[in-house]
């Protein structure tokens, strides 16, 4: 058995793939600019994206800020750096924390939804009968999702974020008796 085949047959299926998906994703983006767009359907997703995912961002956030405040606190008590606590946690939380709480939030909790739900949407040959009716299925399941994924993330960021930095508060005057008016 030749090794350079194997490889060559390898790399070749992963060029095979990531062109697939590179055709797929400009197909979906191009689609976002082009009528018709169903307005309703991007609603009902920013609502499942969005809405339906605070609660497990608000969550993580919250306990992230609070563990990162703590830390902090542990680390620069070392060196007499307390009262650098506060602003460390903010710029941690909405520089790096935040954006990576909510986009992994958002992944595992919708991501795998929307794939279970298609997938099952081609097994059960709906999107087949999308296409039988003259509906293009990219249109109708794909770019509502992406729309509505780009106008939801940057919001649940945002709110991740201030409840991030909120966590760290409350872990900073309860715990840590830091001053909270100031």
């Amino acid at each position: 058995m030749n090794i350079f085949a194997t490889v060559g047959r390898v790399f070749l299926a992963f060029l095979g793939i990531t062109g697939r998906l590179a055709v797929f994703t400009a197909d979906a983006v191009s689609h976002c600019i082009r009528p018709p767009i169903f307005w309703v359907s991007i609603l009902k997703q920013m609502l499942r994206i969005g809405y339906f995912s605070l609660p497990v961002v608000g969550l993580t956030a919250f306990f992230t800020g609070a563990v990162l405040c703590l830390q902090i606190f542990i680390g620069g008590s070392r060196y007499g750096a307390e009262t650098f606590v506060p602003q460390i946690v903010v710029l941690g939380i909405t520089r790096e924390l935040g954006p990576v709480i909510a986009g992994l939030m958002v992944a595992g909790r919708v991501a795998a939804a929307i794939a279970a739900e298609i997938g099952t949407m081609r097994v059960t040959e709906q999107i087949d009968a999308l296409t039988t009716l003259s509906t293009n299925p990219m249109k109708y399941l794909v770019t509502p999702r992406l729309i509505a994924a780009v106008i939801s993330m940057p919001i649940l960021v945002a709110i991740a974020d201030s409840i991030g930095v909120f966590g760290g508060y409350v872990v900073a005057t309860n715990s840590l008796n830091f001053n909270g008016a100031v």
